[in-house]
């Protein structure tokens, strides 16, 4: 049993160590690659028409906050198209026409799309509303961001050549500060934002819309075949048809659009989830098609690694369940060449850590109070890892599943709140098990200790803060929003 586990664990570590080493391949090409050169107009293009979809279900706290901030846009009001694509079941849709009137009266061209059901969810409203949209560009926002007024003059200048089809946003965390948790978001979503996206811009790779804090060329929506609700992540899906079909994309790192965190932990594992599933479900549906496109090989490998990278989460949890006999099996005094040699398996952990030093230090001056919650954020893609591999294995059964939103609660501030308001995210059944994993993790923490394996203890207290974290954040959560 012993030779298993221990092969067993070699494979899992194995595989990990190639999906971390994809931050080595960002940070080469960060320092190596010259910018991909975009040519931007010294004044927008004014004499466009931009339409801006807001698509939107149920989002009665922050929906004015939105409306209010895309009609400050600094772009020509007979130049501008505002579409509410509202789905919503509650008094939201009382609000947004409300609102709508309020604007109208205001002089903005701005019209309350409903529809009779919410077939294809986000994707099925976007590609409904795409219908009637009067711009040859379109720029969409999901109900927690708050765009910049020159956000179109920022992004509308890349538009002069013809080939460009997107061009997206950094997004920035107006709650940043809130609490534990949304500052470890924040420092997660960095690595993506101001690395990955970056680099893949910059080096030719193919990237991907984030979703909102966007404008599309519309011809090149239609072109690559339109929005598609066949998987969970419907922007990453249209991100890659339209980049097979010959379209460039532009990352602008240095240009930011403010959205709000979710500040509740249910709430983070929902969109966690969501996002988790969704790729896996693209890397299934284009992956074939990636590799049998004329891309060079460079770009096939990157594109691999941006695809597959969710199906590391699986082999967390894996590795983080065979940890806890290794302390036992490690201290019989046998197989003391095998550990020896693991220690080749520390070039994960510093291509992942790293990576996310770039991310803060490129962007943040205050970077160095930043980089303290890099052990937070491996704690806690340790405590999502059940969450998250929960998602992977439905996306490869096919099994299919709602489009679940983010409940958004206008958290800007910390005197905000959440609790007692509407929305409540479901707690899943899994948040036992991740209790359990609390509990298991604690044992091979206490064991590592008692053995004094000091090379094992940061692993098996990282697992074991994750796990707390998750599990009883999830509850705590969950109970104060029953009260």
């Amino acid at each position: 049993m012993d030779q298993v586990i221990l092969v067993v664990y070699f494979v899992a570590l194995s595989i990990l160590t190639f999906f971390a080493l994809h931050g080595f391949i960002m940070i080469y090409f960060r320092n190596k690659s010259k910018d991909v050169q975009f040519k931007a107009l010294d004044k927008p293009l004014e004499d466009k028409v931009v339409t801006i979809q807001l698509p939107m279900y149920n989002e009665m706290y922050v929906v004015e906050r939105l409306i209010d901030s895309v009609c400050e846009l600094d772009w020509p009001k007979d130049k501008l198209e505002i579409q509410i694509l509202d789905d919503s079941t509650d008094e939201t849709t009382q609000i947004v026409a409300k609102k709508v009137e309020e604007k109208k009266a205001q002089g903005f061209d701005i019209v309350h799309i409903r529809r009779n059901n919410r077939e294809g969810f986000k994707a099925g409203a976007l590609k409904y509303g795409l219908q009637f949209a009067k711009g040859e560009f379109v720029a969409i926002f999901d109900a927690d961001f708050v765009p910049r007024p020159d956000f179109l003059k920022q992004t509308m200048k890349y538009f002069s050549d013809d080939k460009v089809g997107l061009v997206q946003t950094r997004w920035e965390h107006m709650n940043y500060d809130y609490s534990l948790l949304t500052k470890v978001q924040s420092f997660s979503l960095d690595g993506h934002f101001v690395i990955e996206q970056h680099v893949r811009s910059k080096a030719g790779f193919l990237m991907n819309f984030n979703g909102t804090g966007g404008v599309w060329r519309k011809e090149c929506i239609i072109d690559a075949g339109n929005w598609e609700a066949d998987t969970l992540t419907e922007d990453l899906d249209l991100s890659y048809r339209a980049q097979l079909k010959g379209w460039k994309f532009v990352y602008l790192r240095d240009v930011t659009t403010p959205a709000e965190l979710p500040a509740e932990m249910n709430a983070l594992k929902a969109q966690q989830f969501r996002w988790t599933k969704g790729t896996v479900e693209v890397s299934k549906k284009l992956l074939p098609m990636v590799w049998k496109s004329h891309l060079p090989l460079k770009t096939k490998i990157v594109s691999t690694y941006h695809l597959i990278g969710s199906y590391a989460f699986p082999f967390i949890l894996l590795s983080t369940i065979i940890n806890v006999p290794l302390v036992f099996i490690k201290n019989s005094g046998y197989h003391e060449d095998f550990f020896n040699a693991m220690s080749i398996f520390i070039l994960g952990f510093l291509s992942t850590f790293f990576l996310y030093f770039f991310a803060q230090k490129d962007v943040h001056e205050d970077w160095q109070n930043k980089i303290i919650l890099y052990p937070l954020f491996m704690a806690g893609s340790m405590g999502f890892a059940l969450n998250n591999s929960r998602a992977v294995f439905e996306a490869l059964l096919d099994r299919k599943s709602e489009f679940v939103r983010t409940p958004k609660f206008k958290i800007e501030g910390k005197k905000d709140k959440w609790v007692d308001k509407k929305y409540k995210a479901k707690i899943n059944f899994s948040v036992y098990i991740e209790l359990l994993m609390a509990i298991y993790t604690f044992v091979g923490l206490v064991a590592a200790i008692y053995f004094m394996e000091l090379a094992a203890i940061p692993f098996h207290l990282l697992s074991f803060l994750g796990y707390t974290f998750v599990s009883v954040g999830s509850l705590k959560h969950a109970l104060a929003n029953k009260k």
